[in-house]
C-alpha cells in the first residue's frame, strides 16, 4: 500500500547551499524524503544581495529593507501554514527577538519541528552587527522550543537545554552524506598538508592553533606546509599560511588536499552545543584529525582510534608530531574515522530516524 503524500514547509533565513546548518540539516535530506512521498518546500529570505547588505557594518536602511522583505515572506508562509501537515524551522524564522511567526506557525493545523544545532540562547552577534544586537533576544530559544511539537537537538548538551521546556525531544546529530564526501587517493608527496576548515566568523578559532603551528614549523621544515579554509585574508606573523574563502563548489575536493586535520575549539558554553560538524567532515574523507575536547567532540573521537583529543601545547604538538611521522598511522587512524562516520555521523544512518520522527508526526504507519 503506498504511502499518502505529506507535505514539509522548511523555513531559515538563508537560501539554498548557503548556510551549513541549513544545508547538512534540512537541506540534503530533500531528495531522500522525496524518494518516500514527501513534498519538500523551502521558504527564505536572504538572496546574495540582502547578504552583503546584512553581514557589512553600517547601512541601517538597507537592514530595515532586508528586515521587511524577510516579514512579508513570513507573513506568506503564515497564510499558507494550513497547507503543510509539518513546518519544519531551523534555528528560527526572524532574525530578531521575535517569536511571532513561530507561534503563529504552532496555532495552525501543522505540526511544528524546532530544529538546533548551536547554543544559540547564549549571546553571540556578528562584529558587523553590534550595533543591532538589541534587536535580538536569545533567550527566545526557549519560547521556540515550547512552540514546538518536537525538537530536534544536534547533541546532548542541546537536547539537555530543550528538555527544560518541551519533553518531545531527538537526538540527530550533524551528518554528511558518504556517497558525496568520498575520500581521494593522495599522490604520494614529500610535504604533509596540515589543514582546517571554517569560516569567517569561526577563523578565530583557528587562530588559537597558530603558536603551535609554529613550533611544528621549525620542527619539521619545509616537510609541512598549512591551508586556512574560511577566510583568505587570515595570515600570522611569521607564519606561512595558504588561506582561502570557503566555496560550494570543490568543496570536498578541496578539504581532500588535507592530509592532517585540525578543530581547536575554546573550552567555553558555546563550545559545547558544537556538533563536531568540522571533525566529521575530514573524518569522512579518512583525514587523521586532532580536535580539542570540547562538548561533543569527546564522544564522537576516540582517542588514538578513530582521531586524536589535545587539552594543551604540548598534546597538541606530540600528536600532530606523530601524525606528520608516520604515514602508517595517518592511513590507520583515517580509515577507522571513515568508519565511525558511516555507522554513526551519516545520512545512510540517520535518516531513517529522521523519517521515523516525520511519520510519528504526520500519523503514517510504515
Amino acid at each position: 500500500m503506498p504511502i499518502p503524500q505529506k507535505k514539509i514547509l522548511f523555513i531559515g533565513p538563508h537560501r539554498p547551499n548557503r548556510n551549513g546548518s541549513q544545508r547538512f540539516r534540512m537541506e540534503q535530506y530533500f531528495p531522500y524524503l522525496e524518494e518516500q512521498g514527501f513534498i519538500c518546500d523551502y521558504s527564505w529570505f536572504l538572496e546574495e544581495k540582502e547578504d552583503r547588505i546584512l553581514y557589512s557594518p553600517g547601512n541601517a536602511f538597507g537592514k530595515l529593507g532586508v528586515f521587511m522583505k524577510a516579514v512579508i515572506i513570513r507573513l506568506r508562509d503564515v497564510l499558507h501554514a494550513n497547507r503543510y501537515d509539518i513546518i519544519f524551522i531551523q534555528r528560527e524564522a526572524l532574525m530578531t527577538g521575535s517569536v511571532f511567526f513561530e507561534r503563529q506557525f504552532s496555532r495552525s493545523g501543522a505540526k511544528v519541528i524546532f530544529d538546533f544545532d548551536d547554543a544559540i540562547w547564549l549571546e553571540d552577534t556578528s562584529e558587523a552587527n553590534k550595533s543591532m544586537a538589541w534587536l535580538k533576544r536569545p533567550s527566545k530559544t526557549a519560547d521556540i522550543i515550547k512552540a514546538s511539537n518536537l525538537v530536534i537537538a544536534g547533541n546532548e548538551f542541546l537536547a539537555d537545554y530543550a528538555r527544560q521546556f518541551n519533553s518531545a525531544v531527538e537526538i540527530i546529530p550533524t551528518v554528511v552524506d558518504t556517497s558525496i564526501y568520498v575520500p581521494e587517493k593522495k599522490p604520494a608527496t614529500e610535504r604533509i598538508c596540515i589543514g582546517w576548515s571554517g569560516s569567517k566568523t569561526t577563523v578565530k578559532h583557528f587562530s588559537l592553533i597558530v603558536p603551535v603551528l609554529k613550533t611544528l614549523k621549525e620542527k619539521y621544515g619545509s616537510q609541512i606546509f598549512f591551508r586556512q579554509i574560511g577566510d583568505k585574508n587570515f595570515t600570522a606573523a611569521g607564519l606561512s599560511i595558504e588561506s582561502s574563502d570557503w566555496k560550494l563548489e570543490g568543496e570536498v575536493d578541496e578539504l581532500n588536499s588535507i592530509d592532517i586535520g585540525l578543530m581547536p575549539l575554546p573550552d567555553d558554553e558555546w563550545s559545547k552545543g558544537k556538533c563536531g560538524f568540522k571533525a566529521i567532515q575530514l573524518m569522512a574523507l579518512e583525514i587523521p584529525s586532532v580536535v580539542s575536547p570540547a562538548g561533543v567532540n569527546k564522544k564522537i573521537i576516540q582517542h588514538g582510534e578513530n582521531g586524536f583529543l589535545a587539552s594543551d601545547t604540548e598534546d597538541w604538538i606530540k600528536c600532530i608530531s606523530d601524525l606528520i611521522e608516520s604515514s602508517l598511522l595517518r592511513e590507520r587512524i583515517g580509515a577507522s574515522a571513515r568508519k565511525s562516520v558511516e555507522e554513526k555521523y551519516s545520512v545512510k544512518s540517520q535518516f531513517p530516524r529522521l523519517l521515523s520522527i516525520l511519520y510519528s508526526l504526520t500519523g503514517i504507519t510504515n
